[in-house]
């Protein structure tokens, strides 16, 4: 009908706005903090001594080979910023200030005598002992205290013939030893040895045979009082450095040898040294 009124709209303008601004400022931003990361790490590698420098740019030429064994170079594609002396750099001290270069002291080699006879005391206890005492041999050397456990030929003393597996009977010898060795914080070697005799099968020979009894032995003396961490080094050595040199095959080269380091031998095992690349040199 005419009289009906009509509804009544409202109608509301929309205030001005600078539109929608995106997520720019926010890349701007991230790349400025980038940026200045960047400038303070390069601040603070100017700072550093010249062999951390060497260290940063082996890294960062080639990480997996630096995280392998430690060794660096310079960045692809450029030249050193530290000038060539020809001789290795360490990331250590120098030998004669961490006494790497001057021997045991005497309190050193008088804690090892202690040690050695605290040794023997305790395998003096142990029955099998009586049996394998001609197997045993322990020495103080120029690197610390070796303890050798050599196989005989009359019979086998630690492992089964041509074997890495320890005899149960023995083993009782090695258990001995890591206690003791586990209660002073000298870091330890282990190496094995095999006369020239051996001559393996189906790949497995002198090689594989001495690390494998070497790793047996640090196994079962892991677990038998040595603490986590006490091995410096497990090495195998095959038949090239028999014990009875006029006769390479002579069983008793067949032998596990346990060396606990002197401090300062641990220094000089621990050094890290970093030379010249002259890979690209060479095939260039």
């Amino acid at each position: 009908m005419a009289d009906e009124q009509q509804p009544i709209i409202i109608r509301r303008k929309k205030k001005g706005h600078g539109g929608h601004h995106g997520g720019a400022w926010k890349v701007a931003f991230a790349d400025f903090m980038t940026a200045m990361m960047a400038f303070f790490l390069t601040m603070w590698l100017v700072g550093q001594k010249s062999e951390v420098r060497e260290a940063v740019a082996g890294y960062f030429r080639d990480p997996g080979k630096f995280q392998e064994d430690g060794r660096s170079g310079v960045l692809q594609g450029s030249s050193s910023p530290v000038k060539n002396s020809g001789q290795p750099l360490s990331i250590m001290k120098k030998t004669e200030e961490t006494g790497g270069g001057k021997g045991p002291t005497a309190e050193e080699r008088h804690q090892m005598s202690l040690m050695a006879k605290t040794i023997l005391e305790n395998l003096e206890k142990q029955a099998e002992f009586k049996r394998l005492r001609d197997n045993v041999k322990i020495q103080l050397t120029s690197e610390g205290l070796r303890i050798i456990l050599n196989e005989s030929e009359e019979s086998p003393a630690f492992f089964e013939p041509g074997s890495a597996k320890l005899l149960q009977k023995s083993a009782v010898i090695l258990i001995t030893i890591a206690r003791q060795l586990g209660q002073i914080t000298n870091r330890l070697v282990i190496e094995g040895h095999t006369d020239a005799s051996y001559t393996g099968s189906g790949g497995y020979g002198n090689w594989e045979l001495s690390a494998d009894r070497a790793n047996a032995a640090r196994q079962l003396m892991g677990v038998s009082g040595l603490y986590e961490g006490q091995v410096r080094e497990v090495r195998g050595f095959a038949d090239q450095y028999p014990m009875i040199k006029e006769n390479p095959s002579d069983p008793k080269n067949r032998r596990v040898s346990l060396l606990l380091l002197y401090k300062s031998r641990e220094q000089y095992y621990d050094q890290l040294e970093l030379g010249q690349e002259i890979m690209e040199e060479i095939t260039g």
